[in-house]
């Protein structure tokens, strides 16, 4: 029996690199950094001075005052991506295909501003103060649950939280979903608005954020020798999934197919990756497989890419366990150098760029990358993007706790590569 095809109709983002996924994605092509210096939190009580912030966004002009007031900044982020997906998909929500259609919208910590605020509030001014929109605010869920409300959409709607890896896990999960029949649409992203002290905080004691406060947009460095931690950032990605032959018989332009998917778990350490990268490794086989699909068919490899010393050495060992010697010939990259990291919408938003490197047949740049580390030894297309032929993207997410998520899209054909 034939697999059912699933394909993505509609993109929508908010992130430090713009408020769209053209605007988002044309400076990712051109290798334009969105980190800086911080703005919206006091940085004077916390190490780490710089980020990936979502710039000139407005949530009262856009939601609306009512709606902006009860919803944390994380949740603004997957609505206003949420429409816009919606709306680039050209699908009208109706009652007659309101329960066809779902969503599953994640986020690594939720509305953590809000439950900052909340427990300061409490401290100082007594369980009386604490607003009775709190606990909606705070909820992981409340994302999903705002935008199913938001647009109307009546079918499976639900929440997952796999750390760095939840974006990569929503795609390939809604993808299943649409699979095993019970739905025929599923929005599919995730979220994250983390630029909280406390947040930083607790990263940077790990040793886990960059220092660079002084060059704030050369402190991302994926595989970069002089790398010192990833810089956090903050916004949200959704994506339009589909069934094949609804998608065609609405006439909805087709961006890309959702070619496999493979998550794993490294059992083996909190927050670290596993130096073998067989977790990783295996995540990437098994995508792989379910595409059926060979290492010598994929194009580009857009990376998880942290600019941790381990990560990115974990990484690549792991692309090479799992690709064999053809690792050697596939480009990769980054666009965390630009980005800075998303935490839990990371693969999301890497989705939508390795969608657009398929439809301009160009591959982003990790930017930053002037001193290559040896132990991270493939080509990871360095500073400046490059023109090729595009048709299977695999796009990795790995997240603490052992998380590993790969998806793999590829180029629409009438005939699929399945």
């Amino acid at each position: 029996m034939q697999r059912r095809r699933i394909v993505i109709t509609g993109l929508g983002a908010v992130s430090p690199l713009g408020n769209t996924p053209e605007e988002s994605w044309q400076n990712a092509r051109a290798g334009k950094s969105g980190i800086g210096l911080i703005t919206m939190i006091d940085t004077s009580i916390i190490a780490n001075k710089i980020a990936g912030e979502v710039k000139g966004f407005d949530a009262d002009a856009l939601l609306g005052h009512r709606e902006a007031r009860r919803t944390d900044r994380v949740t603004q982020f997957a609505m206003v991506a949420a429409r816009q997906a919606l709306e680039d998909s050209g699908l009208t929500i109706t009652p007659h295909n309101r329960d066809d259609v779902g969503c599953v919208i994640g986020s690594g910590v939720g509305g953590i501003a809000s439950l900052d605020e909340a427990v300061r509030t409490f401290i100082d001014k007594g369980h009386k103060a604490i607003s009775p929109f709190s606990i909606n605010k705070i909820l992981i869920d409340s994302s999903s649950g705002r935008v199913s409300m938001d647009l109307g959409l009546r079918g499976p709607n639900f929440c997952l939280t796999t750390a760095c890896a939840t974006g990569n896990n929503c795609i390939g999960e809604a993808a299943e979903v649409i699979r095993r029949g019970q739905a025929k649409v599923m929005l599919a992203g995730a979220t994250e608005a983390a630029i909280v002290a406390i947040c930083m905080a607790g990263f940077n004691n790990m040793r886990a954020l960059s220092l660079r406060n002084d060059e704030p947009e050369k402190a991302s460095r994926p595989f970069d020798a002089d790398r010192d931690g990833f810089v956090a950032g903050e916004g949200a990605a959704v994506l339009v999934l589909e069934d094949l032959e609804h998608a065609l018989a609405r006439g909805a332009r087709i961006y890309a197919e959702v070619l496999g998917y493979g998550h794993t778990s490294d059992a083996y350490h909190p927050t670290a990756p596993m130096e073998t990268g067989e977790g990783a490794a295996r995540a990437m086989t098994m995508a792989l497989e379910e595409a059926r699909l060979k290492p010598e068919d994929l194009d580009y490899i857009n990376a998880h890419g942290t600019g941790t010393p381990l990560n990115d050495t974990s990484e690549t060992t792991a692309i090479k366990l799992a690709l064999g010697e053809v690792a050697y010939s596939i480009p990769i990259s980054s666009t965390k150098s630009m980005t800075g990291h998303l935490l839990g919408a990371a693969g999301a938003i890497e989705a939508i760029f390795s969608i657009m490197a398929i439809r301009d047949n160009f591959i982003p740049p990790t930017i930053n990358l002037d001193t290559p580390d040896p132990s991270c030894d493939l080509n990871y297309t360095p500073n400046v993007g490059v023109a090729r032929r595009v048709d299977v993207v695999m796009s990795n997410g790995f997240g603490f706790g052992g998380h590993n998520a790969t998806i793999i899209l590829g180029r629409y054909t009438d005939d699929g590569y399945a």
